[in-house]
């Protein structure tokens, strides 16, 4: 049985993470929280360890005796400023990187971001939500983050190579350049439109609706199909440093899956392009 840890559990991918590993028998998971979850709530009822990632001392224990650490805590948002995400995205990282070193974890898989890239949309959006585009992105092309909170997980690939690289611990690390997970009401290609709807930030059927729409068609990744790529990540033990676009097997995705196919295995399951409504 192989004991992992996750990070910053209670978010969008770790809950889906929850929702398709939990009970998976060659699995035992240790969770890991900035605050844990009333037990009447939807994640409520796990133990859990609650300690904070900028803290070093807090952390170290949590990663004794793991084989594998699936880092999630961050700062998530790609408009915070410098010191929203100087801590959680910087002192945060070196710190599980320090702490799985320290401890012998053998697996690191780090929640990266697709905003690495994500200069790439900026430049060339709306055009590249439509099934027209011919843009395409691996994981060998220039990184052109978009933002304070795209660059520091562009550095948190950098520290994971360069641990791998230069210590006996760890001895893997996977970046996932995660595009877009939700949590379950919105776990579809109209998620985002939907949930602006409700919020009141624009009418259902009205342009900014239909283009998140396109937009989400596009970067969707179901919580199924990211908890299957990490999975095929636990499962792997031929990676020394690899970047995997975190993606369903939509139409119209801009971001290369092939890569993660060849590698680890990673057959998704969903596509963007199958629904043409939300879900009653």
């Amino acid at each position: 049985m192989k004991s992992i840890l996750i990070t910053g559990v209670y978010g969008r991918c770790g809950t889906a993470l929850i929702d398709h590993l939990h009970d998976r028998d060659e699995y035992s998971f240790t969770y890991f929280n900035r605050s844990d979850r009333d037990e009447d709530h939807d994640y409520g009822g796990y133990d859990t360890i609650v300690a904070d990632i900028n803290d070093y001392d807090a952390t170290r224990s949590a990663f004794e005796d793991k084989d594998a650490v699936i880092h999630l805590a961050a700062y998530p948002y790609d408009f915070g400023d410098w010191d929203d995400v100087r801590e959680p995205n910087i002192t945060g990282m070196y710190n599980a990187l320090e702490a799985a070193k320290e401890a012998g974890v053998e697996d690191f898989i780090f929640g990266s971001t697709n905003h690495v890239m994500g200069m790439y949309e900026v430049a060339n959006a709306p055009d590249i939500y439509y099934p027209e585009s011919d843009i395409l992105i691996d994981h060998t092309d220039p990184k052109r983050p978009d933002s304070f909170y795209g660059a520091t997980k562009s550095f948190g690939e950098d520290l994971g190579r360069y641990y791998v690289e230069n210590y006996e611990y760890p001895k893997r690390f996977y970046a996932i350049r995660i595009c877009s997970v939700r949590m379950p009401k919105y776990d579809h290609p109209f998620g985002d439109a939907e949930k602006g709807a409700d919020d009141g930030e624009w009418e259902r059927g009205s342009i900014e609706y239909e283009t998140q729409v396109a937009r989400m068609k596009a970067m969707w990744q179901s919580r199924r199909d990211f908890a299957h790529q990490v999975d095929c990540c636990l499962q792997d033990d031929t990676v020394e440093f690899d970047i995997f676009s975190g993606v369903s097997d939509n139409d119209r995705r801009w971001y290369d899956i092939s890569h993660a196919r060849d590698v680890i295995g990673y057959e998704p399951k969903d596509n963007g392009e199958t629904w043409d409504s939300p879900p009653e």
